[in-house]
């Protein structure tokens, strides 16, 4: 094991397991002044574990997650992975872009979902550790080659995790691409506050008017719907349990939650709170902050006990996803904000995951 320290803040690396490949796979542990401390590992930039104390002082592991490298092989869930090139669905993997048409991995049917077959949450990344008085945290970055999983274009991609030392990890992206290419980069860790056991009973707030529609195929219809008087509506705080089944045709199509909602954003501000999630029994709260245009609610409708994680099942609706993100199936729709990155540009962008104790 190595580590790097700074007073009470570090950063410690050690083996994780192997690939079948022969990789060897590290993981690395942020550790601030709190006692919060944040696993992270270098395939597919994963976070596997962040523990975070109750009122009490009490500590929980509060993602879904592995122990061994080998379920991480199969992660059809995409636990805790970094995901791209293009976070959700690309409408039959197909888009036009400067008069070329791509055809991606239709590996959600018939749709194109979370970057394609192997995407950046199945590739090794390199790691650089470091650390600072008031903070500590990995950079990852690595080069995807032109035609990877169907897109145009090398794009060079860094990805920064960096925990300080009130509680917030923030989660910092950096692209440069040679050819015109889709982006829209995000995160997919499964949340639950009380450690253990379900989501119904956690109270959700997301700052948002409006949300995506979806047809059938979970293809937003175009339309940015008001979520007043709607299951949507979660403006103020709402236990998820309380509206998850509520009946509706968007909650039918998506089996609960999982839809796109459009943020409200302040003028001038650089990061605005999107999202505000409480657990009554314990008082965990972890407060999303992001530059992102919108947030995917998914409300693990469709995990079913089939894989095993650390120390219980990963079941139905155990966790809770909040994928700060551009819209689903934008290179397509056109009055959505562009996900176009193009050569000169710099996709930039940050999302933090703050948390506390009430």
């Amino acid at each position: 094991m190595t580590s790097v320290d700074s007073a009470s803040v570090s950063v410690t690396q050690a083996p994780f397991g192997i690939l079948p490949d022969g990789a060897h796979v590290s993981v690395f542990t942020l550790s601030n002044r709190q006692g919060m401390q944040v696993k992270v590992l270098d395939f597919g930039a994963i976070i596997s574990e962040i523990h975070v104390p109750d009122r009490n002082g009490t500590f929980a592991d509060v993602v879904l997650g592995f122990e061994r490298i080998e379920p991480y092989l199969h992660n059809a869930a995409f636990l805790g992975a970094v995901i791209g090139r293009f976070g959700n669905r690309i409408a039959e993997g197909r888009f036009s872009l400067d008069g070329n048409d791509y055809q991606l991995a239709v590996n959600n049917p018939p749709n194109h979902l979370h970057g394609g077959l192997q995407g950046f949450h199945q590739v090794m990344w390199h790691a650089e550790p470091f650390t600072r008085d008031d903070a500590v945290g990995v950079t990852f970055t690595r080069s995807s080659p032109d035609g990877e999983d169907g897109y145009p274009g090398k794009l060079d991609v860094t990805v920064v995790y960096e925990l300080d030392n009130d509680n917030a990890l923030s989660l910092r992206y950096h692209a440069m691409t040679d050819q015109a290419t889709p982006i829209n980069l995000t995160n997919h860790s499964y949340f639950n506050l009380a450690g253990q056991g379900h989501i119904l009973g956690h109270e959700l707030s997301i700052n948002a008017d409006r949300y995506l529609p979806v047809d059938a195929g979970s293809i937003p219809t175009g339309e940015l719907a008001d979520v007043a008087g709607t299951p949507f509506d979660l403006r103020q705080p709402t236990v998820i349990g309380d509206s998850i089944d509520l009946p509706h045709e968007q909650i039918r199509i998506g089996r609960g939650y999982d839809h796109n909602f459009v943020l409200n954003k302040q003028a001038g501000q650089l990061l605005n709170l999107a999202a505000k999630v409480r657990d009554p029994a314990s008082g965990r709260v972890m407060q999303v902050y992001t530059q992102e245009p919108g947030i995917q609610f998914y409300s693990g409708n469709f995990l079913d006990s089939s894989q095993y994680g650390k120390l219980r099942a990963i079941s139905y609706r155990s966790a809770l996803c909040l994928e700060t993100q551009h819209f689903p199936d934008a290179p397509n729709q056109a009055h959505f904000p562009s996900t176009i990155l193009r050569p000169g540009a710099v996709y930039q962008t940050e999302t933090v995951y703050r948390f506390s104790a009430e």
